[in-house]
């Protein structure tokens, strides 16, 4: 017979009114022990006590209901004979217990919190209730917190019910403490701080106490997670002045809008305010300037530190907003869109776009025009009123005239004539160094008085800063004037070297005395140029061929002194001297491209090992894509890596061209990773195809680097095959070569295929050290997609010996891809976690995670892959729960997935999962069949036995 106490009174039985129901619910309290009189009369009467036999009536009528054996009398009072088990609360208290030894905690606690039917005996009356009612609770709450832990460190995190437990229990530390991690686990940090801010206040507001030792811990953990990789605001090397009460005003709109736009002419503060508003936040900010940019997806992926392609992925490409949105999701974050005007359309379709999908994301924009979307919250800069505007302009020329006497009226007149607009405050106050104040005033005054009749449809705001700019333009000495406006193509900045490439004249003396009149910044080396500015002097460009043409020579020279550099030792050197001239590579690309298609071939050529590097393909591919329509004697080599950097062609020529190249090509490369992107991009060749001539001079090649990738190219040849002996060889010979070069990119991709082969093998701590050095290679290259990859594989190469750390590693996996905005390997993490669980036996645990694994698989070969794994998974589990003909669908499709990448390991994986199912399903004879399949494959080193034995299944099933 079942009793319940864990909600309303159950019994098999009806057990009459009140004072029944309460004496049942005391014996089960204390089933199968001896309950004293006292215990009992005072928890049926408490201070009325009855007759001296009311007792005994009691249970006697008790006894009738449950039958003369029920209840046995004992010298000290009653007992109750029923089994424990049988009782829900000690059901619960025992389950309790065990969950606490086991190393399925998630899983006990959450049978045992299965057992409660509502608040504990909702239904009885009595002395005894109230506090026995609050004891079980408190174990109720008490398992609630345990089975969040446990399920928190299973990589679930339980936000919304530890959010409703804890508004429920706002002075509970514990379930606060567990809240925290959940948040922290989630990728929302900052609402994890936000609320161990709360809970203190309270504490100390209604209990005046500190934060337990647990919830101080968590707090110090949210602190501690690792944030997106964002672009941080620009430090600023003056005194932010004059525009306080913008700055509230803008910090009062992020507040309730999530778009705010600051509005303004240029020169009117909006990045300067924009940058102090941001700083000022308490949130995660990442900051964009779009002012040398076109492609804004692009840009923000950079921002977040995010890369567009996989390093070691192959031709797919996963839309970068898509990627952006997966990063973002569940974190609240700043995002500072900086010069939006001349990208206004694109800009304002992808704000919308994201700020749909990622609730917690807020956008503080600066544009001289609104984005005009619904939502935007404008906040226009006027200019800069008279106080204000006179300590702007007295702190910036004491900064290059200390001492000077400043007439507050004459400044007054300045500022006025100026329009209160800062950049030209700023400018004008730089002149101090080599004019009076009052020639100052005059000259303005002159000035403004000549361009005031200039084009009638320019608005004034804008003729008023252009007559600040070209009057600071007329006081530059001829040079001066010289080297500005030819800096105007550099949209990155230049250094004194680059700088000397456009110019003959004294470039280092010049740069640093444009510096110091404001026309130029300097920071580590670099002299950038106020976009105002630079907009000015490209006006005044007249040689634009002439200096483009240098410009786009020099950057083709330096590419291609670093293009061997960058697969040596000194790879992350001149990769980092590479990504700080992305924008002039750019430039000088996008000029080619227009003027001299065989330059930007040459450029394509000498580009592309960076490019791929940095995963920056979706920037080049518009560009790469009008170098198509012809392939230019002697550049035949450029057109192929130009077809593969503009992606996926519509015009089937263009493929047909770029393949007779490849076919007959039959000389040195002189862009060895032209190898490496056809490989990619055509895939594996066919077992028995004829070696074509460059296949031939890359294996005769006496280059190192070309002959460790011959090398590493066999390798995977002989694993598709099967061949593992040779496959090894060939892997450990390639990193040897890698490794003596010092070409991470490579060394990484030697050791992936090494540790794949020991985990073939069996051979697991092998594996583990393998993929642990490719780990630190690949994040020496900052590559974040890489790593969740890796970290994923090691997870999977300790799941049988250490459940624990790979758990650990899912968890970083998963936290990195989410980052990263991959839910190929976000997939792969959550498989992780449905493994880890099938492997305790927890069915329905590995089910829920495999079934999220499934969701995040979108397009892509990777996703396709992911996809292939989950499948076998989920057949797995069906296979488990005796679900055969399930098992069959699932295994069908992964059959069909593994057949059309025709891989051998994912052959023999999916052959090992079919044989398991058809053992487990009766078919002894399809076991059979598929085990001499997998031998005979073993033996003879080739894939055609799975491949013949899986396409009949792949149709049956």
């Amino acid at each position: 017979m079942r009793f319940g106490v864990l909600g309303p009174l159950e019994s098999a039985v009806p057990v009459g009114g009140p004072r029944p129901r309460a004496l049942l619910a005391l014996l089960l309290l204390d089933a199968g022990r001896v309950v004293s009189f006292e215990r009992l009369v005072d928890g049926l009467y408490g201070e009325e006590p009855p007759t001296a036999n009311a007792l005994q009536a009691q249970v006697s009528r008790l006894r009738r209901k449950l039958g003369a054996d029920a209840i046995e009398l004992h010298s000290s009072g009653y007992r109750l004979n029923v089994d424990p088990d049988d009782v829900d609360v000690h059901r619960f208290t025992q389950l309790v217990r065990e969950a606490a030894q086991s190393d399925r905690a998630a899983e006990l606690l959450g049978a045992a919190l299965d057992l409660w039917r509502g608040p504990a005996l909702a239904d009885v009356d009595g002395p005894f209730v109230e506090p026995e009612r609050a004891r079980l609770e408190e174990l109720r709450l008490t398992a609630i917190e345990d089975h969040a832990g446990a399920r928190l460190a299973l990589g679930d995190a339980p936000v919304t019910e530890l959010q409703d437990l804890a508004r429920a229990h706002p002075l509970r530390e514990r379930l606060h403490a567990l809240l925290l991690r959940a948040l922290t686990a989630s990728g929302r940090q900052a609402e994890a701080l936000a609320l161990f801010d709360e809970v203190r206040r309270r504490l100390a507001d209604e209990l005046g106490a500190d934060p337990s030792p647990e919830l101080t811990a968590a707090h110090l953990a949210a602190l501690r997670a690792e944030p997106l990789s964002t672009t941080a605001v620009p430090a600023q090397l003056t005194r932010f002045l004059g525009r306080e009460d913008e700055l509230t005003r803008v910090a009062e709109l992020l507040g309730r809008a999530r778009l705010v736009t600051l509005t303004g002419p240029g020169g009117a503060g909006k990045t300067r305010l924009a940058i102090e508003a941001a700083a000022r936040q308490d949130a995660e900010t990442a900051f964009v300037d779009l002012t040398s940019l076109r492609e804004v997806p692009q840009a923000v992926l950079a921002a977040l530190g995010l890369r567009e392609t996989s390093l070691f992925g192959g031709s797919a490409k996963i839309d970068p907003i898509e990627r952006i949105t997966t990063a973002l999701t569940g974190r609240r974050l700043l995002l500072v869109l900086d010069n939006c005007e001349h990208v206004i359309e694109d800009t304002a379709a992808f704000v919308h776009r994201l700020l749909a999908a990622c609730p917690g994301l807020r956008v503080l924009a600066t544009s001289r025009e609104p984005l005009a979307i619904t939502g935007e919250a404008l906040c226009p800069l006027p200019p800069l009123r008279p106080p204000a505007a006179v300590e702007l302009f007295a702190e910036r020329a004491a900064a290059v005239a200390p001492g000077v006497h400043l007439d507050e009226t004459l400044v007054e007149r300045i500022c006025a004539a100026l329009d209160g607009l800062p950049l030209a405050i700023e400018l004008a106050a730089a002149r101090l160094r080599t004019l009076p104040l009052a020639d100052l005033a005059s000259r303005l005054d002159d000035r403004f008085r000549v361009l005031s009749r200039g084009s009638r449809t320019a608005a004034p705001r804008h003729r008023t800063l252009r007559a600040v700019v070209e009057w600071s333009w007329d006081l530059l000495s001829d040079p001066e004037r010289e080297l500005l406006r030819r800096l105007s193509v550099f949209p990155g900045g230049v250094t004194v070297e680059s700088a000397r490439a456009v110019s003959d004249v004294d470039t280092e003396e010049l740069l640093t005395g444009l510096a110091d009149k404001s026309l130029l910044e300097v920071a580590d080396g670099r002299f950038r140029m106020l976009e105002t500015i630079r907009a000015y002097c490209a006006e005044q460009l007249g040689e634009r061929e002439q200096v483009c043409r240098a410009q786009a020579e020099y950057f083709l020279g330096l590419a291609r002194t670093a293009d061997p550099r960058l697969r040596g030792a000194e790879q992350l050197t001149w990769l980092a001297r590479l990504t700080a001239e992305h924008a002039n590579l750019q430039a000088a690309l996008r000029w080619a491209v227009d003027a001299d298609p065989p330059l930007a071939l040459r450029l394509v050529g000498a580009l592309t090992p960076y490019w791929r590097l940095r995963g920056v393909r979706g920037e080049v591919e518009p560009l790469a894509r009008r170098l198509l329509d012809d392939v230019i004697e002697g550049l035949e080599e450029e057109y192929v890596l130009a077809y593969l950097a503009a992606g996926p062609s519509p015009v089937d020529e263009h493929r047909r061209r770029a393949e007779a190249v490849m076919a007959t090509l039959d000389r040195p490369l002189r862009q060895p990773y032209l190898a490496v992107g056809w490989a990619l991009f055509s895939g594996p060749p066919e077992v028995n195809r004829p070696l074509t001539p460059l296949d031939q001079r890359i294996l005769g090649s006496d280059e190192p680097w070309l002959r460790a990738l011959a090398r590493f190219s066999m390798s995977y040849l002989d694993l598709i095959r099967g061949e593992q002996s040779r496959a090894g060889d060939e892997f450990a010979a390639a990193l040897g070569i890698f490794r003596s070069l010092g070409d991470r990119w490579g060394m990484a991709q030697a050791l992936d295929g090494l540790a794949a082969l020991a985990e073939l093998r069996g051979s697991m701590a092998e594996a583990v050290t393998l993929t642990e050095e490719a780990i630190e290679l690949v994040g020496q290259l900052g590559a974040v997609e890489e790593l969740a990859e890796l970290w994923c594989r090691h997870g999977d190469r300790l799941r049988d010996t250490d459940p624990e750390a790979a758990a650990a590693d899912y968890r970083r996996s998963g936290e990195l891809a989410r980052r990263a905005g991959v839910p190929a390997t976000l997939a792969l993490a959550y498989l992780g976690f449905g493994e880890l669980a099938r492997r305790r036996g927890e069915l329905a645990e590995a089910r829920r995670w495999c079934t999220r694994a499934l969701d995040e698989c979108g397009a892509g070969w990777q996703s396709t892959t992911a996809r292939s794994k989950v499948l076998r998974a989920l057949g797995r589990v069906a296979t488990d729960e005796g679900r055969f003909a399930e098992a069959r669908t699932h295994h069908g499709e992964s059959i069909r997935i593994a057949l059309r990448q025709g891989l051998h390991p994912d052959l023999v994986e999916a052959a090992t999962a079919a044989a398991d199912l058809a053992r487990r399903s009766g078919d002894t004879t399809l076991a059979a069949q598929l085990n001499r399949a997998q031998d005979k494959a073993r033996t003879e080193a080739r894939a055609q036995p799975l491949t013949e034995v899986l396409g009949e299944l792949a149709i049956i099933w």
